[in-house]
């Protein structure tokens, strides 16, 4: 007898109805443009992935979003500020860039609503210096873009404006001097004239009396910091509020200096700053300024106002651990309270969920693909989908941890191990082809009772005698569970192993602060 069943089953190099060929040669769903338009925000393509180079992903990207822009311009800026204004993602370049090709090659209605989001999306200066790069290079400047930036700046409170100037004074090639002198803003009140006639001039004269105006007295001090006293410094940094950046290089070796600025520090600055601090013994074993910097990454709500991104986190606590620095030949002793404020921070950093009650099989793909890094950080995606799966493990009681490549690879973690431990845990694992049927395969064999399979992956998949959409199904029938498929996206390429057409199945972005939260919804 002729099987005609038989007919239909196909391996990965083989698709299925609606798949496409993705770039290891295998066949996977296409995401549509607006998944890709979230997965680009969130992880950008700045490190690539393993089958495709940075530049070649980033036009790929380019062009889903311009797509994107044809269809409804104003819904991808609004979807530009709902991800960026939050911090949704650990870096806000992607949302800069997507924002500049709205504003130079979208519809009027696009390129209004791209330029009047301009404060919202570039909140500060190394942003807006970012996006007049972006601009130069999608075309340059009409009368609308100077208009923006004009608006920039006479639009933003005094007190802001100066600590934007002194703060982010230059980058990309741009100053806020030349953004000025290109952009004409016509001042809205006197002082501000002066702020704007400080930074294309400079200040004519640096007296021994601080200006009587209490904003521009803080010009005055940043002004005299260049050339003061340590004892002098310390004070100004205490009444005036100077930031970090306004700090001479050769000072920041003073404990004094450091002690001053802490406690105004912003929350991303005194991530970055862990290692100095740590160096110079100001953070030490039952010190001030260790209570103080723990106190404040287990503030809920000052990670939140910072946006301070849980991929930061993992990779600032990864860096305190190692006791060194990337580059030059800064050192120290990590304190072991901070390294575990740093663990607990990474969690408040997400939406706060709930448990279901559900039952999880988080599988982690570890094949090779998954060692590019993500949004161009030294993390690699299989250790940021082990990261992120620690998310729903620390949340959820029934889980069980599985990793994948071309078989199965045991994961011994558990949710009551350092983020740290697991990262290192990963790295070594051995990487192989990928076959993203295999956690399913698997619960099949072991008649493992499953409700939702969470699957981190960057959908690569072509080794494997069948499809991951028919190994859900095939697991549905023979342990008659109606278990639903989550596809955890951990590169912005075009691909996924979920089937759009499948309501138990869903495709969500990594990393994106969110994931966990919605995950848990779909579970219920």
């Amino acid at each position: 007898m002729f099987n005609y069943a038989k007919q239909l089953e196909c391996n990965q190099r083989e698709p299925l109805p609606g798949q496409v060929q993705n770039s290891a040669g295998g066949f996977s769903f296409p995401v549509d443009d607006w998944t890709r338009l979230d997965r680009f925000l969130i992880l950008g393509s700045e490190g690539g992935s393993y089958y495709a180079t940075p530049r070649a992903l980033t036009r790929e990207n380019a062009a889903a979003v311009e797509r994107c822009l044809t269809i409804d311009g104003v819904r991808v800026v609004n979807r530009i500020i709902e991800i960026s204004d939050v911090g949704r993602a650990p870096k806000n370049d992607p949302a800069l860039f997507a924002l500049a090709l709205a504003a130079k090659t979208g519809n009027p209605d696009t390129r209004a609503a791209a330029l009047t989001a301009l404060p919202k999306v570039a909140r500060i200066g190394t942003h807006l210096f970012h996006f007049a790069e972006a601009v130069k290079a999608l075309g340059g400047w009409g009368r609308g873009t100077k208009r923006a930036f004009a608006d920039w700046y006479r639009k933003m409170p005094d007190g802001r404006l100066v600590l934007q100037a002194i703060k982010y004074q230059q980058r990309d090639g741009w100053s806020h001097r030349d953004l000025l002198r290109k952009s004409h803003p016509i001042p809205l009140s006197d002082r501000q004239r002066v702020i704007f006639q400080w930074i294309t001039r400079g200040w004519e004269e640096v007296g021994d009396s601080p200006h009587p105006d209490e904003f521009l007295a803080r010009i005055w001090a940043f002004e005299r910091a260049k050339t003061c006293s340590r004892k002098e410094l310390v004070r100004f940094i205490t009444d005036y509020g100077l930031p970090h950046e306004c700090v001479p290089n050769e000072s920041k070796d003073d404990p004094d200096v450091w002690t001053a600025m802490l406690p105004q520090m912003g929350l991303t600055a005194l991530v970055r700053n862990l290692g100095k601090m740590t160096s110079i013994e100001l953070i030490a074993p039952m010190s001030r300024a260790a209570k103080l910097v723990c106190e404040r990454l287990e503030d809920v709500d000052e990670i939140r106002k910072a946006r301070l991104h849980p991929l930061q986190i993992l990779v600032a606590l990864r860096t305190y651990l190692q006791g060194h620095g990337g580059k030059g030949s800064l050192a120290w002793r990590p304190e072991r309270r901070v390294s575990d404020a740093l663990d607990a921070a990474f969690y408040l950093a997400f939406k706060a969920i709930e448990p279901t009650g559900k039952r999880y099989l988080l599988g982690i793909d570890v094949s090779g693909s998954m060692n590019s890094h993500l949004s161009g950080l030294p993390i690699s995606a299989r250790e940021g989908a082990c990261a992120m799966a620690m998310i729903t493990a620390a949340t959820e009681a029934e889980h069980h941890f599985f990793g994948f490549s071309a078989k199965f690879v045991p994961l011994l973690i558990s949710p009551r191990q350092r983020l740290d431990d697991v990262c290192d845990y990963t790295r070594p694992l051995p990487s192989n082809r990928t076959d993203c049927a295999l956690p399913m395969l698997y619960a099949i064999q072991h008649k493992i009772p499953v409700d939702v399979f969470c699957v981190y992956t960057d959908s690569e998949t072509w080794f494997g005698n069948v499809h991951p959409t028919q190994a859900l199904r095939a697991y549905r029938q023979k342990m008659g569970i109606p278990a639903k498929l989550v596809v955890c996206g951990m590169i912005s390429n075009g691909f996924t192993i979920a089937d759009p057409n499948d309501a138990g199945q869903m495709d969500v972005v990594g990393f994106d602060t969110v994931t966990p939260s919605v995950i848990s919804d779909f579970a219920r």
